[in-house]
């Protein structure tokens, strides 16, 4: 009730203010009118004795008589009588000494020489008068003119009963009102409440308009029950979790993953010897304990060189190593496809181009023709691998914007979920790349698109809307072509819980005390650490420039405060990422001459591949993590460093422009262009009270542990799954529908 109410008193309030502009707009008409009238009578008045007036000003009798007459009317309370030489003649009592025969004659006079009436409002100490000025002829010589003064109280009375009036009227109307909206509004909540005691009692309610809510309604009772069932802790996905899931939908069927990246890459080192590393990659930080447990075949170009030396004769290995519960199948390409695909088209242009990072989109048509053929390369291989004719296909990022739509048209019936990890430009931006419509038609071979954020899945929509004949279905979220209808999803990634690099890891005062001794920092140092690849959206630059802005600011933490920068090299064939490299670099020196002395350095730059163990013994060794990414689909830094902090300590400062942004509301979100605010919120990270860091931390690692990558995973498969079993039913009806015809006589 209380919208209602509100309602009600917005009306009140705008029809009182629609009364005094009314009130106002009445009485200026009606004096205007009252004003006339009162005119028109002093001339009817002096008019109408007009042969009186001639025969006392001829026979020279006193005029007061006269005068006094008209006073008898009450609304004339005083007169006078003036000569034509402008003279009085005669006045009653009351007659004010301000109007002066000399001045009203100036009133009456024309500039030609003749006589007219005149008239006026003028204010006296009792109230305001109208005065008027009649001239009188005798064939048609001006005698003289009469001055009239009319008591104006009379008008003031009426224009407060017409006052008082409007503001009654308009009060019953807005009590009228109000009581109507309210009896309204009350009858359609208890419609309303009627319609929702069917849907409690699952009955079909009466009305069309709640027909959507009883199927979200059962939807979300469907998804609570089986939550429950699924699992006896609580609803919290696990590896166990998943499993059973998967087997619960899938029968124990292998998921297949079609990626650019491998998990793990065998390397060939110094010394001759293989060595197994894991790539810094969000993507595979997400996507590898899934498969650990769930299984399958990650089907991603083998890059290592040493990566040839450690697979069979199909480009198979299993992984990880110890372990070897799933399967790495490697796609060789030639260096000229590495360049057109994953450099040119790629790097150069999707990236870019989804990434409002101030990089300029460069497409050329050569490496559309890689990217083509790379993208068909990987599903030869999928096709090899899968041994279902409907199975459920995993295609990561934008590497393979063409894979889903090859690989309907070879397996039809095959489950396929394109997930995007980066952003989704608008239609606008989409509008740069010559080939956008394959791309979008592409991507619809899926039978569905996910994203981290409903943003960019409206940005799909439209783009859809704009660049394609096809039918968007805005209540379902999805996109109808060709009969293929593609449901678009947020699924927002995450990382898994519990991490399991940390149990190879010391205490959080054995990390912080072995990172300070390593680096050769003070006892009562303050840590800060960013971990990325070099990359132009990661905003390592302004991540400097903040660091450099604070101590500026801030001279206290000079002397104190480090800054460690994890930075993966990455792809340094590009001349963009090479001259960030240079860039980089160039700032952390020019920061270190302006700041640094001794041992001391303000910024320490590591540019080197970390395998996880050491990127994580860096998050528990930092007082403070700071993600400033310019334009980031998720960014899984913000989450790994909540999930290291066992000990619910350290601040997380944040780029607004990052997905994670939208869930992590405990960090201190920044706008990472902003040095002012950048600068300003690491001081407040490095001087926060360990009670508050505790609540802001617990929160977070709270949200972190419920919706971890395993929740990610599992809603994808099992929104795959749910698909694949009504396909499968609507496959069995067209089969037995097509046989029926067949043998039909």
């Amino acid at each position: 009730m209380r919208p209602v109410i509100r309602f009600a008193i917005v009306l009140l309030a705008g029809l009182a203010l629609l009364a005094a502009l009314a009130s106002v707009i009445f009485n200026r008409i009606t004096r205007s009118w009252f004003e006339n009238d009162v005119r028109l009578r002093a001339e009817v008045a002096v008019n109408g004795a007009h042969e009186a007036f001639v025969d006392y000003w001829n026979a020279g009798k006193d005029l007061h008589r006269k005068l006094t007459e008209f006073t008898h009317d009450e609304r004339i309370f005083a007169g006078a009588a003036c000569s034509k030489n402008l003279e009085l003649l005669s006045r009653t009592a009351d007659y004010p000494d301000r109007f002066k025969c000399s001045e009203m004659g100036q009133r009456v006079r024309t500039p030609s020489g003749g006589w007219s009436s005149w008239s006026t409002v003028a204010s006296l100490p009792g109230g305001e008068v109208y005065v008027s000025a009649i001239p009188v002829f005798d064939r048609g010589d001006a005698l003289g003119f009469v001055v009239l003064v009319d008591d104006m109280s009379f008008i003031a009375r009426r224009e407060a009963r017409t006052r008082e009036f409007l503001f009654a009227m308009f009060g019953v109307l807005a009590l009228a009102g109000s009581i109507v909206t309210i009896v309204a509004a009350r009858l359609a909540l208890r419609s309303w409440r009627k319609q929702l005691r069917m849907l409690i009692r699952g009955e079909a309610p009466e009305s069309v308009e709640f027909q959507p809510i009883l199927r979200d309604v059962r939807e979300l009772v469907e998804h609570i029950v089986e939550d429950t069932r699924e699992s006896g802790e609580g609803g919290a996905w696990t590896p166990e979790r998943l499993k059973h899931t998967l087997n619960r939908y899938l029968r124990g069927e292998r998921v297949v993953i079609v990626a650019n990246r491998e998990p793990y890459v065998h390397q060939r080192g110094p010394d001759g010897s293989i060595q197994v590393l894991h790539p810094a990659s969000g993507l595979v930080t997400a996507l590898e304990p899934v498969m650990r447990a769930c299984s399958g075949v990650w089907i991603a170009h083998g890059s290592g060189s040493a990566d040839r030396d450690t697979v069979d004769n199909a480009g198979r290995v299993r992984v990880p190593p110890g372990e070897e519960c799933y399967v790495i199948r490697r796609v060789w390409l030639t260096e000229q496809q590495e360049e057109g695909y994953y450099y040119g088209f790629s790097n150069e242009g999707l990236w870019p181009l989804c990434h409002n990072a101030h990089a300029r989109p460069v497409f050329r048509a050569d490496d559309w023709e890689q990217y083509k053929t790379v993208n068909a390369k990987f599903v030869d291989a999928l096709c090899a691998e899968v041994d279902v004719e409907d199975p459920i296909v995993l295609v990561q990022d934008y590497h393979f914007a063409l894979v889903p739509k090859l690989i309907r048209e070879r397996l039809p019936r095959a489950t396929i979920i394109m997930f995007w990890h980066i952003p989704w430009p608008n239609s606008e931006r989409l509008g740069i790349c010559p080939w956008n419509c394959d791309l979008l038609e592409g991507m619809l071979g899926a039978s569905i698109v996910g994203f981290h954020t409903r943003f960019d899945c409206n940005n799909f929509i439209d783009c859809v809307d704009r660049f394609l004949e096809a039918r968007i279905d805005r209540e379902q979220n999805a996109v109808v072509q060709h009969g293929q209808s593609t449901l678009v999803r947020p699924y927002p990634i995450s990382v898994e819980w519990p991490v399991k690099w940390l149990k190879m890891l010391p205490s959080v005062e054995e990390c912080r005390a072995a990172v300070i001794r390593e680096l050769g920092l003070g006892p009562d140092a303050l840590i800060g650490v960013g971990v990325d690849r070099l990359d132009y959206t990661k905003g390592i630059e302004e991540r400097f420039l903040a660091v450099e802005r604070l101590l500026e600011r801030f001279p206290a933490y000079r002397g104190r405060f480090s800054f460690i920068q994890l930075a993966a090299p990455s792809r340094t064939e590009i001349e963009r990422y090479r001259e960030l490299n240079d860039k980089t670099e160039q700032l952390a020196d020019h920061i270190n001459g302006r700041f640094g002395h001794g041992n001391y350095r303000p910024v320490i730059l590591l540019r080197a591949h970390h395998q996880p163990p050491a990127v994580f013994r860096y998050y528990r060794a930092a007082d403070v993590c700071y993600v400033s990414s310019l334009h980031d689909g998720m960014n899984l830094v913000a989450k790994e460093f909540v999930a290291a902090r066992e000990d619910e300590r350290g601040v997380l400062v944040l780029s607004q422009f990052t997905g994670a942004a939208r869930e992590l509301t405990e960090a201190l979100v920044v706008n990472p262009y902003d040095l002012e605010e950048a600068s300003a919120a690491l001081a407040a990270a490095l001087s926060m009270a360990p009670a508050e860091q505790r609540d802001r931390m617990r929160a977070m690692r709270a949200y972190v542990a419920e919706f971890n990558v395993y929740r990610w995973a599992g809603n994808m498969l099992v929104d795959a799954a749910r698909l694949r079993k009504r396909d499968r039913i609507s496959w069995r009806l067209t089969h037995h529908l097509a046989s029926a015809a067949v043998l039909r006589p």
